[in-house]
């Protein structure tokens, strides 16, 4: 989900994306990368220049999990605003 919020708002280049999803290895974001690409929720172009230049921007399809990651963050954002109710303590046994 927040791969593809990030690219809703434009093209990005892989270590751009690293750089902005600190908390996110190399290895996991090359593989989530690679599903959502054969899901195809996103597209990968490579420019055929040295270094390398890879772009990746989202697909007509992954455009259409953005309201369900619209409504989600906005749940995380209401839930985070609230205090949860504290857990009761467990009953005694008897």
């Amino acid at each position: 989900m927040p791969i593809l919020w990030r690219l809703n708002q434009r093209t990005w280049r892989y270590n751009e994306l690293h750089r902005d999803l600190p908390r996110v290895s190399h290895k996991m974001l090359t593989q989530q990368l690679r599903e959502l690409e054969e899901a195809g929720l996103l597209s990968r172009t490579v420019h055929p220049v040295i270094p390398p230049h890879v772009d990746y921007a989202i697909t007509t399809l992954g455009k259409t999990a953005l309201p369900a990651i619209e409504a989600l963050r906005e749940w995380g954002i209401l839930y985070r605003t609230t205090s949860p109710p504290a857990p009761s303590p467990p009953a005694p046994r008897s």
